[in-house]
């Protein structure tokens, strides 16, 4: 009697893969693709300790425009995950004009974001936690990547 595991037959993969993808919905597969535009984006702007080399400002355009799209997708798919979900691009926009890309043009729904604001005032600031060059930013000091849900 042998103690190494055998491989999976093709019926049992087969019947592995249709169990998953009964379970799975589509807004899973949105919100871990927004996850994965965010975190590859932030690491595009080479901001981080030791991803210099990878700066990629059409790359983080890319990314910030993807993840904007899907807003209204997402707006109604996963509305408890849309305050994290617009946190994470902000952050992504502010990173990628501190490396020298133009801010992307407003859309229509930061048109309607911004509508509380009154005609003549000034939107609030933002914090204010400047990043020194090469230093790490709030999310990589923690250690940790947005994951939706978390």
């Amino acid at each position: 009697m042998s103690s190494e595991p055998r491989e999976p037959t093709e019926e049992e993969l087969r019947a592995a893969y249709e169990a998953e993808i009964k379970r799975l919905r589509v807004e899973h597969i949105l919100l871990d693709n927004v996850a994965a535009l965010a975190n590859l984006g932030m690491r595009r702007t080479g901001l981080a300790p030791g991803t210099e080399s990878e700066r990629d400002p059409d790359q983080v355009r890319l990314a910030i425009e993807s993840i904007r799209a899907l807003l209204p997708v997402l707006e109604q798919a996963a509305p408890s995950q849309i305050g994290a979900i617009r946190d994470a691009v902000s952050q992504l926009q502010l990173a990628f004009v501190r490396i020298g890309g133009q801010a992307p043009a407003p859309s229509a729904g930061d048109a309607e974001a911004g509508a509380g604001v009154a005609e003549g005032s000034t939107p609030p600031a933002p914090p204010q936690e400047p990043i020194k060059p090469g230093e790490a930013g709030p999310a990589q000091r923690s250690g940790r990547l947005w994951v939706p849900g978390q």
